[in-house]
């Protein structure tokens, strides 16, 4: 996809932000692990970029060999591939893959929510409250790598909340598997993740209605699912759209 191409050419190894992810006492492999996952969620990393093990070397200031065991930690998660000779590079989900995956977290963040609306409390919903906060005021700034970060978070909070581990380690995965397929198959257009639909998933927790609390959490995964381009094939460019605004020319035309 020319998407595709042209976001790999504009990437750089230097665009990993290698200590905002750290936090006292993590080893080498686990700042690469972290700081990797954070660029690739917040679309820093587009699908496809190469990850020298080299140039992640000198930027972390560890050995190949830390390099190499972060990157096939990362492997295991699917959000990059380890491909013969050829070394390792940000993952490109297919489009059936992107389908799985969203099948997958609609089933899983079913349980989710169902949990969390039996166990939150009130600092947890505040919690919530904060993340939504933090989400539209990125919104209002066009802080668009902030938008995705908060939320991201606001799912694994919910998790977290649920008191599930497992399902919080599954849907860590699945949410950064999900930023590679928005940022292979996204629309032009507004983030789908719309940070009022998560106060809206917000309030029906607070009053204890789980049944709308699932249908809530299904209509904003299928809407964000909706919003990329997995048919197949490239959307058609509507020359109305991309002009609009512009005036008719006031230069008589040349025969």
């Amino acid at each position: 996809m020319a998407r595709r191409a042209a976001a790999s050419k504009t990437a750089t190894m230097m665009d990993i932000d290698a200590r905002r992810p750290d936090t006292p006492g993590a080893t080498g492999d686990e700042s690469i692990y972290r700081g990797i996952s954070a660029a690739i969620l917040e679309h820093r990393l587009p699908p496809g970029t190469r990850l020298a093990e080299d140039a992640l070397g000198e930027i972390f200031g560890v050995s190949r060999t830390v390099v190499r065991k972060a990157l096939f930690r990362l492997a295991h998660d699917k959000i990059v591939e380890i491909r013969p000779n050829r070394g390792a590079a940000v993952a490109s989900p297919t489009i059936g893959e992107a389908r799985d995956v969203f099948d997958t977290r609609r089933t899983l963040e079913r349980a989710v929510i169902e949990a969390a609306c039996e166990t939150a409390d009130r600092v947890a919903l505040e919690d919530l409250r904060r993340l939504t906060r933090a989400e539209e005021a990125a919104h209002a700034e066009g802080d668009r790598q902030s938008v995705i970060r908060h939320s991201g978070d606001f799912h694994l909070r919910l998790a977290e909340i649920a008191g599930n581990a497992v399902m919080g380690d599954f849907l860590r995965e699945l949410i950064s598997r999900t930023a590679l397929i928005i940022a292979l198959y996204e629309r032009a257009g507004p983030a789908a993740c719309a940070a009022h639909e998560h106060m809206a998933l917000i309030d029906a927790i607070e009053d204890g209605d789980t049944a709308a609390a699932v249908a809530l959490m299904d209509t904003h995964l299928n809407e964000i699912e909706a919003s990329l381009n997995l048919d197949g094939g490239e959307p058609p460019v509507d020359l109305r759209d991309v002009f609009a605004g512009v005036g008719l020319a006031t230069t008589p035309r040349r025969s």
